[in-house]
């Protein structure tokens, strides 16, 4: 069965790039997509307005939608409600931040939020994973018939994009990237850096791989605005991150990954 999804990320709406916001919408709503994967940071500093956009964003998208928070989806100026609801707006007007799913068609999406309000840490833009989220993630996807696609959708990469632009630094990230290998996970979309790329996860049969989309907001880090395609069929995983011209989207940049076949 042929899986077609669509993945955007960091959008920063406040700081989007209108046209290429547009133009990306346009082109799901003509894609015939299974599902289409939101990995965070739909706002710039989780201001309702913001919020609100973003919200009105979602409800253009006619294909059924996953969405995860990122860490600039919790208020960066309201730091009462950073610290005891960090998500809270996110929830009221997008959805809830723990985790989405999604089950059928041949594929099952599980959504995590490695974001956090607060941390232990100075800069509270990295990322976290739980023990307990990857169990439960896990346990999750063993409902799941054999041959579906699994996939996980976080904001953070779990492991560092090599020569990225900026790190994840995700507390926990090795691990849960290792113990998702191990469990049969085929891919694990993120966001965070503002670049695509494809990458193996150094673990097990090497065939979970990481894959990260672009921004399509204004902050970008040397790379145009882009947003990623998967067509995944029998044993071949296609991504092409689009870039945005200024007039059209086209190719940036493509992998084929080889995915395991189960036995």
């Amino acid at each position: 069965m042929a899986v077609r999804l669509a993945h955007i990320s960091d959008i920063h709406f406040g700081g989007e790039n209108a046209a290429a916001v547009a133009a990306a919408t346009e082109y799901v709503n003509d894609g015939r997509f299974d599902l289409v994967v939101v990995t965070g940071d739909l706002t710039r500093f989780g201001e309702i307005d913001e919020f609100r956009c973003a919200a009105e964003w979602l409800k253009k998208i006619r294909a059924p939608k996953l969405v995860t928070p990122g860490n600039h989806d919790a208020p960066y100026l309201a730091w009462g409600e950073r610290l005891v609801a960090p998500f809270r707006r996110y929830e009221q007007m997008i959805g809830p931040a723990p985790a989405q799913a999604h089950l059928g068609g041949g594929f099952a999406v599980r959504g995590l939020n490695t974001a956090r309000g607060v941390q232990p840490r100075a800069n509270w833009s990295k990322g976290q994973i739980s023990r307990r989220q990857v169990a439960a993630a896990i346990g999750w996807f063993g409902e799941a018939p054999g041959e579906c696609v699994r996939i996980v959708a976080c904001h953070h990469p779990l492991t560092e994009m090599i020569g990225g632009p900026m790190t994840g630094r995700v507390w926990g990230g090795e691990t849960a990237a290792r113990h998702f290998t191990e469990a049969g996970v085929d891919l694990v979309l993120t966001g965070h850096i503002h670049a695509p790329f494809a990458w193996t996860y150094p673990f097990g049969d090497r065939r979970t791989y990481g894959v990260g989309a672009g921004t399509l907001s204004i902050r970008e880090r040397g790379v145009p605005p882009s947003f990623n395609v998967l067509d995944i069929e029998g044993a071949a995983i296609r991504i092409a991150a689009l870039g945005w011209t200024g007039s059209h989207y086209e190719p940036y940049r493509t992998w084929s990954l080889d995915r395991r076949q189960k036995a």
